[in-house]
């Protein structure tokens, strides 16, 4: 029997995907689990020539082609660790480790560092699309070893997503924690557009009082234009989606608690800890947190009365809604693609932001007509440029930014929280504005703690005898 070209740990619902979609190309690919019965249960219903299940890890290991490549597909965290400790009782050298979970990247920095010394190989790639996008094609962004990406990457060629020109959605990102890190900023971003768009959906229920089936027709709408996107496309089919148990609409009975498993999070922290700002990005993970104090809201609901509906007539405002989210999206990715790009710098990672653009054209959640603009931008501007200097951006900004501020204003005045838009504003306000009112937090700070301040019109660090 001929020795699998790749292998891979973990059978939950990605990894099996995953799996499968391997082999669907055509990749002889042996696969393992901890749980032996889940193993031979997958085997069972998917297995053929080109996958085979492993029943333990040494047997596993000797299934594969040498240099071994495999991939792990646990839960992110003290698993990854454990599969790896396992594995290495077998592995020789140049073999290559290509971890596939959601790791936080310093755990893949710390990884690459310890495997390098054993002489394996380690690859931390992100990998985003869900089930669906594992198993008919994720986008992937490897990071790590570029010497072990060279020889799996006309596997991941071929398995991936692809973009706008049919190119495959995966492109080596960098070396050690990369491509994680993309991943993660990947992830915040979503946080980010999803929390924009649920803002949009409140303005239409709550000051227009429409139908969610009503509210799924704007949405597809927006969906056949400069918003066409894989989550519009997704929220026209929830919004319309009829409830299973009772007359209505399945959206209106489901209890407004958003979950998370950690990702935008670590986006928001990490970019406070580098001091880059990702505002919109750290609310939508506030926004989350505060939407798990149902109890409390319910209470204090009953305190404050909302003030009396102030609408613009619906045909006037659709326009400005479309209008407006265009431009807190393109405020958002400029807040990402910055935090990537100082990141990368600090990191000494060489990072092509046009690649990641075009990368997350397919498989990938955010995936969307505006990725292809963004790759398409970035590709002709020089230098690690802002979002907000290219011309065509720029262009683009300063005919949709005012329905941004349209939009927030309208959102303040009939009382409906709007953080993501707001902050999308405000940090292209902040951004584009020459001066700002930190003069005065700096004259404050060395007024009581003697913080010193820089100033306007000689160089130097100064106090005030205040």
């Amino acid at each position: 029997m001929k020795k699998s070209q790749i292998g891979l740990i973990g059978l939950a619902t990605m990894g099996a995907n995953f799996a499968r979609n391997i082999a669907n190309h055509k990749f002889r690919i042996s696969v393992y689990n901890r749980t032996t019965e889940t193993m031979e249960k997958f085997i069972e219903e998917y297995g053929n020539e080109y996958l085979n299940g492993e029943k333990n890890i040494k047997n596993f290991v000797n299934s594969l082609e040498s240099p071994r490549k495999i991939i792990i597909l646990v839960k992110a965290g003290p698993a990854v660790d454990a599969v790896i400790t396992e594995l290495l009782a077998h592995l020789e050298k140049n073999d290559i480790i290509i971890e596939c979970g959601n790791s936080q990247y310093r755990d893949t920095k710390r990884r690459f560092e310890e495997l390098k010394a054993k002489n394996i190989n380690l690859i931390g790639c992100g990998i985003s699309g869900g089930e669906e996008g594992a198993l008919h094609g994720p986008s992937l962004m490897p990071g790590g070893s570029k010497l072990a990406w060279q020889k799996i990457q006309a596997l991941l060629e071929q398995v991936a997503a692809r973009d706008f020109n049919k190119g495959p959605c995966v492109s080596y990102i960098g070396s050690d924690g990369a491509g994680h890190y993309v991943k993660m900023v990947h992830n915040g971003i979503e946080y980010g557009v999803m929390q924009m768009m649920a803002e949009a959906y409140e303005m239409l229920r709550s000051i227009y009082k429409l139908s969610p089936n009503k509210i799924s027709e704007i949405f597809a709408s927006y969906n056949r234009g400069k918003l066409k996107s894989y989550l519009f496309e997704i929220s026209a089919e929830v919004l319309k989606a009829k409830d299973p148990y009772k007359k209505g609409y399945l959206i209106d009975f489901i209890l407004d608690k958003a979950g998370q498993k950690g990702t935008g999070r670590w986006t928001a922290i990490d970019s406070m800890e580098r001091a880059v700002a990702t505002p919109s990005i750290s609310e939508a993970v506030y926004a989350r947190v505060t939407s798990g104090e149902k109890d409390l809201r319910k209470k204090l609901s009953k305190l404050y009365k909302k003030p009396a509906s102030k609408k613009i007539p619906l045909n006037i405002f659709l326009p400005i809604l479309r209008d407006g989210l265009y431009a807190g999206m393109l405020s958002i990715y400029a807040q990402g693609y910055d935090l990537i790009q100082k990141t990368a710098q600090e990191e000494k990672w060489k990072i092509d932001l046009a690649e990641v653009s075009r990368i997350w054209e397919g498989g990938c959640i955010i995936r969307a007509k505006i990725l292809n603009y963004l790759h398409k931008a970035y590709g002709k501007s020089k230098g690690d440029k802002h979002l907000f200097e290219i011309k065509e951006i720029s262009k683009d900004l300063k005919s949709n930014i005012p329905k941004l501020r349209k939009l927030v204003a309208n959102a303040s005045e009939n009382g409906i929280p709007a953080p993501a838009l707001a902050t999308a504003q405000y940090y292209f306000e902040a951004m584009t504005g020459e001066n700002s009112s930190a003069n005065f937090i700096q004259g404050l700070r060395d007024y009581f703690g003697a913080h010193t301040f820089e100033r306007t019109d000689r160089k130097g660090r100064f106090h005030n005898n205040w």
